[in-house]
Order: C-alpha cells, then structure tokens, then sequence
C-alpha cells in the first residue's frame, strides 16, 4: 500500500531527524527494491550513475525524459522519498521551471540542480565551469516558485574552480534565492565540510 503522505514532507521529516540520514543510490527500480529490502527509508536518483548504467559519459547527455522515465520508475516500484539529481536543470530559467515541474509529477520528493555551465562535468573532474551566481540564484528562485512542495537543493560546484569562500558565498546566496537545502559538491576534506556547514544555514 502507498504511504498517504506526499513524499516530500516524509523526506523533511527525515532530515530533521538527529542521525545522519543515509541516502543510496537507485539507478533503476530493481537496485530501489534492494535498498528498501535492506531499510534504507530514501534513495538517491544520481545523474553519473544512469548514464553510466546506459553506458553513456557523466556529460550533460541525459535527457528530461530520460530522467522522469527513472524518477517514475523508481518512485511507482518503492514509494520512498527520492532525491533526483537535475544537473543544471535542462536549460536557462523557464527549462528548470518545467524541470521541476516534470519531476515533481514523476514522484521526486527533492531536486538539486548544479551552478555548472551546460554541457556541465562530473562534478569530481577537473576544469569545471560555472555559471555566475546571478543567474544561478535566478535558476532556483524560479524552481521555487514552480514547485508545489518539492524541497529544492541547490548544488555548487564551486570550491574547485573559487575556492571555499567562493562556494560558501554561492550557497548562501542560493539560500537567499529560495533554496531549502545547499549541496557543496568535491569539498576536499572533512574540515572544509565543518567550515562550509558552520557558514551556511540550513542542512
């Protein structure tokens, strides 16, 4: 039987929980039934990992529909909260409005999209570029105002290319902007996590 309660807040309520919340990755429906046989209460939708399983280069190369067609898949096989990887949200404005919209339909209950410039690079590789912070907290001010009750997250690929600063000034930026959540991505190590946590608000 369905959970009654939209998928989003059962995610909220997770988060607010004090224990580190542990989040697998589901690339397809099946490696979901895994995670949720073995209690894991939310799955992570990730971008590298579909388009590895279809053989294809953490590039940009996915497509909305592709993406949905996963979100949907997952989502009907598990009924857990998913958090759907966006990469830079399919184009400019208008493209992460529908975007969020998309997903949200396809059962996301959280999106996070990334300041990188479209065709954007895993995140872990180098000579990333970004887009400036105007138009990346223009991005998430419209995702915001087209969701519904979909949490938004807002990734920075900022610390490799402007250093810590530069990512603690984008994520706070972006909260300004709308976001519910900031995701600082390749922080390299544990005390650039604490610092970055320590100067922006929100988990």
């Amino acid at each position: 039987t369905r959970n009654p309660q939209p998928a989003s807040d059962r995610l909220r309520s997770l988060i607010e929980q004090p224990e580190i919340l542990e989040v697998p990755g589901a690339h397809n429906a099946f490696c979901g039934l895994i995670a949720k046989e073995e209690g894991f209460k939310a799955l992570y939708i990730s971008g590298a990992a579909i388009t590895t399983s279809m053989g294809l280069p953490d590039l940009g190369v996915l497509t909305i529909e592709e993406l949905c067609f996963i979100t949907r898949m997952v989502f009907r096989a598990t009924d857990l909260p998913l958090i759907v990887d966006a990469d830079t949200g399919y184009g400019e404005a208008l493209n992460a409005m529908r975007t969020t919209r998309e997903l949200e339909l396809a059962g996301a209950a959280a999106v996070h999209i990334e300041d990188q410039v479209l065709p954007k690079k895993c995140g872990h590789l180098n000579d990333k570029r970004l887009i400036t912070p105007h138009n990346a907290a223009e991005k998430i001010r419209a995702m915001k105002k087209a969701a519904k009750n979909l949490i938004i997250i807002a990734r920075t690929d900022a610390a490799s290319v402007e250093g810590i600063e530069g990512a603690i000034r984008r994520g706070n930026l972006y909260v300004e902007a709308g976001a519910d959540m900031v995701f600082p991505d390749a922080l390299p190590d544990a005390e650039s996590f604490k610092t970055f946590a320590q100067s922006v608000p929100g988990p």
